[in-house]
């Protein structure tokens, strides 16, 4: 019977303590490495540096998922292959949930490596790994497989939770942005309409979501005139509202200073071009009254055109120019001049009336909205909105898929 080499069994054992030991040291500073909240580029340098000088793997190709598809964030070692062809190699194994032997595979990308390496979670497939050169024995392949399994996987984890906290991050950042929207347009929309011997007026704003783009004002600019404007700026949001906060202060401060419209409308737009640089446009109604004269003088700039409705008649108010922060030069302007009836209606209200998601073949049209106008124009300005909705609602039965902004004034 020959004697056992017992030295050289401890020395097995000794050797295999050590590698463990190493393994442990190095998962420990990749885990304080990612306590630290290091960058992605440090933490896959240091998986390049373990797998190379460590584990001596001479080629690697690690992918991770990206917006519905792999992009490759670590490569070493052999002839760089086409991307896309890459992700297609690695996707044909995307049902693959251990390592997996690669030797002598069909596929030309596949077969160049030793072992293919999928991480999931919850059968979703979250990273790829292909190992090549890499010559390790045979009774340490499985040990050194699952070290280097063990090791991206705390890496692909770390990765997921930086992309799971950027995208919390952006979720809250938007609600952020939507509620200071929606502050910024609550100070826009004026919290008391004006009533007296004059005027009377009703407003009814109704946001298709949180924050809109539509804007109403109402400016008595002194003893014998009045001023009003509907507008609606192109997109929404945060943006959106701080173009229109611009756009109240704006108004406000030239209308008080011109008595022309056409100037007012002329400054406004240089300041929307200035603003927007041609990004977003507004399309807006505004219009003044003169007690006195019983002369309403408006431009529509691209705007639905309001109503005017009096003694059973109704007709629009057209007459204008462009939208506002389309051209740097308005080319044209066509002031509306109009006499004003006692008891007269004026219907003001943005696109979002119009478009409905319509159902049961049911019509809505501008001839319908003139149809409402007259039969509904001797009921006073909150009324009016009120059946209008209703008729919305209830006649229509439609579905609003715009912001709604309705502003009626009856002028005594």
């Amino acid at each position: 019977m020959e004697p056992v080499d017992q030295s050289s069994g401890e020395d097995e054992l000794i050797r295999l303590l050590l590698k463990r030991q190493s393994e442990l040291n190095s998962l420990l500073e990749v885990t304080r490495a990612i306590n630290k909240n290091t960058s992605t580029p440090v933490l896959i340098q240091m998986l390049e540096v373990i797998l190379k000088n460590y584990l001596q793997v001479g080629k690697l190709r690690f992918l991770i998922e990206k917006g519905n598809t792999f992009v490759c964030v670590s490569k070493y070692g052999g002839e760089s292959e086409n991307a896309s062809a890459l992700v297609k190699a690695c996707q044909k194994l995307s049902k693959v949930k251990s390592p997996m032997v690669l030797t002598g595979h069909r596929d030309p990308i596949l077969k160049e490596y030793y072992y293919f390496i999928p991480f999931h979670h919850k059968n979703k497939p979250l990273a790829y790994a292909l190992i090549g050169d890499f010559n390790t024995s045979g009774d340490m392949v499985s040990n050194d497989l699952n070290f280097i399994q063990t090791l991206i996987n705390v890496i692909v984890v770390a990765l997921e939770n930086k992309k799971l906290f950027r995208e919390r991050l952006q979720t809250e950042r938007f609600q952020r942005e939507m509620e200071l929207a929606v502050e910024v347009q609550s100070m826009l929309i004026p919290l008391r309409l004006h009533k007296d011997k004059a005027v009377e007026i009703g407003a009814k704003y109704l946001p298709h979501q949180d924050i809109g783009g539509d804007y109403f004002d109402f400016i008595r600019l002194n003893e014998h005139e009045i001023l009003w404007c509907v507008a609606d700026v192109s997109g929404k949001g945060i943006s959106a509202a701080l173009l229109m906060a611009n756009f109240q202060a704006s108004l406000r401060a030239w209308a008080t200073v011109e008595n022309d419209l056409s100037m007012v409308v002329e400054r406004l737009n240089k300041i929307v071009i200035r603003n927007t640089k041609g990004e977003r446009f507004i399309t807006m109604f505004i219009a003044k009254y003169n007690e006195q004269t019983r002369k309403l003088s408006y431009i529509n700039a691209g705007h639905n055109p309001p109503i005017l409705y009096a003694n059973g008649e109704a007709s629009s108010l057209k007459l204008g120019t462009t939208m506002l922060g389309v051209f740097e030069e308005l080319p044209f302007i066509n002031q509306g001049e109009v006499d004003v009836e006692p008891a007269s209606l004026v219907f003001n209200y943005t696109d979002g009336l119009m478009d409905y998601e319509l159902r049961n073949n049911t019509n809505w049209k501008d001839e319908q909205l003139m149809e409402f106008v007259i039969n509904n124009g001797h009921l006073n300005p909150d009324r009016f909105n009120q059946t209008l909705m209703d008729h919305l609602n209830l006649v229509i039965k439609g579905k609003a898929i715009d912001d709604i902004t309705l502003l009626t004034l009856r002028i005594f």
